[in-house]
């Protein structure tokens, strides 16, 4: 595998441990936070694998997963809008009281799941 490649997919994996310690800690909306670092990092380098370019700057994982070509199923899909949403809101909190509530831990421990099926998913189309 192109090592550029591996240079995204590396700190994915560490964003995605980062993610189920914060989950365990109870930092909820940071662990969706950090579910979306994993994620971005991820698609970036499945971007750069497909299309043989650098990722763009964005944040958007639906733009970068329709730039790559592929369509995952219903529950990736649904996962990565959930993350899609989460990005600002997690990135830039402006009311912590009001994430602390919406990312429960069991809205957390789903997204968590779902984006190591994103994670598998990405991992298997190399």
């Amino acid at each position: 595998m192109d090592k550029r490649v591996l240079e995204w997919l590396k700190p994915a994996d560490y964003d995605m441990d980062t993610a189920e310690f914060m989950a365990e800690g109870g930092r909820h909306f940071y662990a969706v936070f950090m579910c979306h670092l994993a994620a971005e990092k991820a698609l970036k380098g499945l971007y750069l694998h497909n299309l043989r370019e650098t990722p763009p700057k964005t944040h958007n994982l639906v733009y970068l997963l329709n730039k790559t070509g592929l369509r995952p199923d219903a529950r990736k899909s649904r996962v990565t809008a959930m993350l899609n949403e989460a990005n600002i809101a997690t990135r830039h909190p402006d009311d912590i009281d009001r994430l602390q509530s919406k990312y429960t831990q069991g809205i957390a421990s789903e997204i968590l799941a779902g984006t190591k099926e994103i994670l598998a998913w990405i991992r298997a189309q190399f």
